[in-house]
């Protein structure tokens, strides 16, 4: 009788990485999973002069000025930046229409939020399918804000430089030549498309919400790696800036159902979801 395989115990040191990883972000790194701590942190390790895991824990414990920058690395290299540009495109494209609708029945500027949004492909490409969209049949421009707890993530968002294997992912032809240039071997995205966006760090755990009101909020991909009690605060807390009639947008099998009672499937968009109270 052959037994499934089990991961290896973690040891004292990468169990207390997983804490403080889910401590500062609500991410739960489970013992599958935990290849990922040696692999993502041997980069640190070399730049800072140390020999191990073990003696990266007790850096940190140290908890000095110095020690709590080095937990903010720790934590943002142990993030999942995975992203690229119109991912899951017919999603997006769902998008539009939902907005195009929106503005159709009250006439407005809209508010959209994209949350979580690593390195910006997902904002830049919110950006680009609306400024098609005002040249095609006059929509107006959203608001569109993005956020993601990484310091380091966002500070390439708001750059909007991407190496030609990042601006090839899910991107063609026509849109790079149309809304990025190459400067210094990377390509950049235009400033009238960047000034589109409005970048902030946040939390989602514990950060304020941004202010006012959103028609439409992304949060593709990150429920996935939540732990089940922070899945609901998350999805709490977004139902708390939705406007009446706004809609939600999860990643691929993503859910609210069994997380929150504050979110239902919306009935006109399939795979979106709406505030449960009209």
């Amino acid at each position: 009788m052959n037994l499934p395989m089990q991961a290896p115990p973690m040891g004292s040191a990468a169990h207390k990485i997983v804490t403080l990883l889910e401590q500062r972000t609500g991410q739960h790194l489970d013992a599958g999973r935990a290849w990922r701590i040696d692999s993502a942190l041997q980069p640190m390790l070399r730049e800072r002069g140390l020999v191990s895991i073990d003696e990266l824990v007790a850096r940190i414990a140290e908890g000095g000025r110095c020690e709590q920058g080095l937990a903010d690395l720790v934590v943002d290299a142990l993030l999942n930046q995975e992203t690229s540009f119109f991912r899951d495109s017919s999603v997006l494209d769902l998008v539009v229409m939902a907005a195009t609708d929106m503005v159709a029945e009250t006439p407005r500027r809209l508010r959209i939020w994209s949350a979580a949004c690593s390195t910006g492909q997902e904002p830049l490409s919110l950006a680009m399918l609306f400024g098609e969209a005002q040249e095609r049949c006059g929509l107006p421009l959203p608001e569109i804000r993005a956020t993601d707890i990484s310091a380091r993530a966002l500070a390439r968002a708001r750059a909007g430089r991407y190496t030609q294997f990042e601006i090839q992912r899910g991107l063609s032809v026509r849109r790079m030549m149309q809304w990025f240039e190459v400067r210094d071997e990377l390509w950049e995205a235009k400033a009238e498309l960047r000034y589109r966006l409005l970048f902030a760090r946040q939390n989602l755990m514990s950060d304020p919400m941004p202010s006012g009101k959103f028609d439409i909020v992304l949060c593709r991909n990150v429920l996935m790696y939540l732990s089940p009690a922070a899945r609901a605060q998350v999805l709490n807390r977004i139902a708390g800036v939705l406007r009446p009639g706004g809609l939600l947008v999860l990643g691929a099998g993503e859910t609210v159902i069994g997380h929150t009672e504050a979110l239902v499937p919306s009935e006109r968009y399939r795979g979106l979801y709406r505030p449960a109270s009209h």
